[in-house]
Formats: structure tokens, C-alpha cells, sequence
């Protein structure tokens, strides 16, 4: 068979392989000859079997041309068995038994035309040059196919990466298309302003936006085409927010048309609160400073020029001076104290400690001042309470501040009473007092910095609102927890539990 399959060297680039599975040499050595004259490259098999082992090595061949009456395996056989070889190749029956039931078979098979024996050259040629238009349709065809598959894939990983990145901003993002439907959010956005029924559908806007305010917003820079910045205010479950959003549109570079909005939504509810603490902090500055400082400037102006002369007077404007400038320096120390928790600078010797110790010096430390405001401290601590894992320095500031605000704000002839037991894992401290107690309001803000409760009987009471701010970050420190119970006029309890050393 090696006349039979004469290998070529030199294709010319315009010509094409071209394999012929016929049993009749004539046949072949025709196709041959006719084909090798137009440039391409020709392949001869002289049975099935044959022609499917070429195939196997050269699954690029562009034409095949087969009988399908030939000894051992069929033209019918080859073709089903071929197809799977070769995908892209193109399928021609010749046959010298032309029926319409073997062309619907050859056909099913994958056949893509026939011709009958005999053929002239001239029909040959007319064959191959229009199956061979047909292979490089084909091939263009899966070329581009492919093409297309990889650039989507291309797109659905750059799609699922921008996904990714959008899903994971802390600020929210919408995205509206120009007829302002929402097409892309992230689940920041849904937690800050969307009110998303079932299903991801594109939606209008103005339908699923909690708030009409952005909604008008998105609007306008969708219709004028300008970029708009706006702090908007809302509520959220009973508590105020504040969100800064930045729309902008996005336009056709070619025409200018509008193709869409983009809104980037930032929540900046945390400055506001850190804007307001400030502002309270400022306040605070210049009435707890400012009036303790004029006080002791005035009483030392009176006594400078002479208008104190008792000894008895003198005394009392002196201790007065001292009050205020005790006031001072306890307001220095809890603003020194907050910023060093705030900072995370507090240097703390953790180690277990007994509470019944610890109360008992506080209640013996307060009970002088206690007692000039008429108030009695009582001390009931629960024999053989375990310990806390904590620093003793920080204990003495959590439940003096705590034993001081029950002296301050009692009653004349009140109580104080400070107990101690056990409760489960935890070791439980209790501080209640016959007091003013408590609005309902100031219960709410109870342990914000700077808070006061302003009312007719604290008027006269000296604080800087930090006290109760610095008790519930070392509570929270020591993963313990803190309770209030108040009724104005009636007292206030303030209940600590922190959690006990294991025996």
C-alpha cells in the first residue's frame, strides 16, 4: 500500500488533507490525481479499518471520502466510528448504489454529501470545493465558539471577583440601570436601606429603598447626570443613623447617554456619636472647669482683700476651695482613666481577689462622707464568696464609684447598702441606696460618657458624667455584666456580677 499513500512534503498553504477510503484502486488513485492537482494533500486507505487508524493519528484531516460498500467494515460502520474520531472533519459517501434510503443512512451516520460512481473529475472537484467551504465554516464556527466559551469565562470570573470584592465592602453599594432599576447590591447596602421582598430580580428603585430621601437623590443624578454627595438621617429600630451617600452617574463614553447610576453608602453613625461626644465633652469642660475655678478665685479674692476676717468664716471658705479643687482632680483622674482604656494603655495585675476585703475598705473609706450628707452604709458580705480574677486597683475604682453615686445622690437620713454572694459561676456585688433614682429616659444613657441626668434634686450635685462610663468598661473587661434597677424617688440599685476563680 505504499503507492497506494505516497507522503507529501510540500502543502501549498491554500490546500487541504483530504483522505480517501475506497477498496477500488482505481477509485483511489483517481481522487488522487485530481486532488493533488488542486494543492492538496491526499491520503489513501484501502479499507475501514485503514482509513480509522490515519484518522486516529490525523484527526485534522478536512475531507473524507468513503465507499460504503467495502469488505469487512462498511462505509455505515466507518462513519459512526469516525465521527467520534474526527468532529470537525466533513463526511462524503461514494457510492455506485445511489438510493434514498442509503443517503437518509448515510446522512444519520454524519455523512454530509454523496456521490455516485461514476464521477467525472469535474464533479469531484465541485464536491470538494463545496465541502471543504464547508470545514472552514465549521472550524471558524468552533473557533469562535470557543472563543466565546473562554471570554465568558472570562467575564463570569472577573463578574464572580467583583462579586467577591463588593460583597465584602463595609460600605454598601447600589447599582441602577438607567431606567433606575437596582440590578447590583451588597449585603451592606440590604442591612443599611434595602427593604428587599423575595427573589433577585432587577426592581424599581423607589420600591425596595426604606427611604424616600435617597430615592429622590438617585433620581436626580439619574435625570441631570451630576454627582451628588448627602449625609441622609434615619431610623433603625428605634435608634438614629447617619449615612453619607455618593451618587454617581455612569455614561456611555461615545454618546454620553446615561447607562446608569452608582451609590456608594458609608455609615458614619459612629462619628456623629464621636461628633457628639465631643461637643458634650466641650460643654462639660467649661461648666465643670470654668465654675469650680471662678468659686476658688473668688473666695481667695475675698479673703486677699480682707473680707474674711473670722477665723471661723475663714475656715469654711477655705474647706469650700478644697471641695473644688478635689472636684477638679477627680475629674482630671477620670478623664486620664477613660483615656488609657480608650487608648488600651492600662497596665492591670491580674490575680485572684477577695471582694470582702475590698468592700469593706470602701465602705470605710466613704463612710466620712457619707456621713455628712446624713447617710448610714451597711455592709453584708456572704462569708467565704470566691474570688475574682482581676486588678485590685481596678476593683477599688469600680465599686467606689459605685458606693460614692449611692452617697451623692441619697436622701438626707438614706441608706447604703452594699452586699456580696455567690451565684453560680459568678460572684455577685450589689450597691443600692434610698435615693432619687432614675428617670426612665436616663436609664437608657445611663452609662454614656458625660451623661448627667438633669433634674431639680442633681442640681446641687458635683460629677463629670464619667464615673459610670469607666464602671462598665471594666465590667465589660472582665466579661461580667452590670444591672440597673431605679424608680425616681424610690433608689437605685446597681447589680455587678463578676465571674468567680474556679476552686
Amino acid at each position: 500500500m505504499a503507492e497506494d499513500n505516497p507522503h507529501v512534503q510540500d502543502r501549498p498553504a491554500s490546500g487541504h488533507q483530504v483522505l480517501v477510503v475506497d477498496d477500488e484502486a482505481g477509485i483511489r488513485r483517481g481522487c488522487e490525481r485530481v486532488l493533488r492537482s488542486e494543492g492538496h494533500q491526499v491520503l489513501l486507505a484501502e479499507r475501514g479499518e485503514r482509513g480509522l487508524e490515519i484518522l486516529t493519528r490525523q484527526p485534522e484531516i478536512d475531507l473524507v471520502l468513503v465507499d460504503l460498500k467495502m469488505p469487512g467494515m462498511t462505509g455505515f460502520e466507518f462513519l459512526e466510528q469516525a465521527r467520534r474520531l474526527a468532529p470537525e472533519t466533513v463526511f462524503v459517501v461514494i457510492t455506485a448504489y445511489a438510493t434514498i434510503e442509503s443517503a437518509v443512512e448515510a446522512t444519520k451516520r454524519g455523512a454530509y454529501d454523496f456521490i455516485a460512481k461514476p464521477f467525472t473529475p469535474d464533479d469531484l472537484l465541485r464536491l470538494v470545493s463545496r465541502c471543504l467551504e464547508r470545514v472552514v465554516l465549521i472550524r471558524e464556527r468552533n473557533r469562535l465558539e470557543a472563543e466565546r466559551s473562554r471570554r465568558l469565562l472570562e467575564l463570569t470570573t472577573e463578574k464572580g471577583r467583583l462579586r467577591s470584592v463588593i460583597d465584602c465592602m463595609a460600605d454598601g453599594v447600589l447599582v441602577c440601570n438607567a431606567e433606575q432599576m437596582l440590578v447590583l447590591y451588597n449585603p451592606a447596602a440590604l442591612r443599611m436601606v434595602l427593604e428587599m421582598p423575595e427573589g433577585s430580580e432587577a426592581r424599581e428603585i423607589g420600591k425596595v429603598l426604606a427611604y424616600e430621601e435617597l430615592a429622590g437623590m438617585i433620581a436626580e443624578v439619574s435625570r441631570d447626570a451630576r454627582r451628588l454627595s448627602s449625609e441622609i438621617r434615619v431610623r433603625k429600630e428605634s435608634r438614629e443613623a447617619w449615612f453619607l451617600a455618593n451618587i454617581a452617574p455612569v455614561t456611555d463614553p461615545a454618546s454620553t447617554l446615561i447607562l446608569g447610576t452608582v451609590t456608594v453608602l458609608r455609615d458614619v453613625t459612629e462619628l456623629k456619636k464621636l461628633d457628639q461626644v465631643k461637643a458634650q465633652f466641650v460643654n462639660m469642660v467649661a461648666h465643670e472647669l470654668r465654675a469650680p475655678l471662678a468659686a476658688v478665685d473668688g473666695y481667695l479674692v475675698a479673703m486677699e482683700e480682707g473680707c474674711v476676717e473670722d477665723p471661723v468664716k475663714r475656715q469654711e471658705v477655705l474647706g469650700r476651695s478644697r471641695a473644688r479643687i478635689r472636684a477638679l482632680v477627680d475629674l482630671v483622674s477620670d478623664l486620664l482613666n477613660l483615656s488609657r482604656m480608650e487608648a488600651g494603655a492600662v497596665r492591670r495585675e491580674i490575680k485572684p481577689q477577695q471582694l470582702e476585703g475590698i468592700l469593706g475598705e470602701i465602705a470605710e473609706l466613704l463612710a466620712p462622707l457619707a456621713a455628712q450628707s446624713g447617710v448610714r452604709i451597711e455592709a453584708r458580705i456572704e462569708a467565704g464568696i470566691p474570688p475574682v480574677a482581676a486588678d485590685r486597683e481596678e476593683l477599688n475604682r469600680l465599686f467606689t464609684n459605685l458606693v460614692s453615686n449611692a452617697v451623692k445622690y441619697n436622701r438626707k437620713d438614706g441608706l447604703v447598702r452594699i452586699s456580696a454572694a455567690r451565684e453560680g459561676p459568678y460572684v455577685r456585688v450589689s450597691v443600692g441606696d434610698t435615693g432619687i433614682g432614675i428617670t426612665r429616659e436616663g436609664l437608657d444613657r445611663l452609662f454614656s460618657e458625660f451623661f448627667r441626668e438633669k433634674r431639680d434634686e442633681t442640681q446641687n450635685v458635683t460629677g463629670t458624667g464619667l464615673g459610670l462610663s469607666i464602671v462598665k468598661r471594666i465590667v465589660d473587661f472582665y466579661q461580667g455584666r452590670i444591672e440597673v434597677q431605679s424608680e425616681p424617688g424610690k433608689g437605685s440599685t446597681f447589680t455587678v456580677r463578676l465571674p468567680a476563680v474556679a476552686p
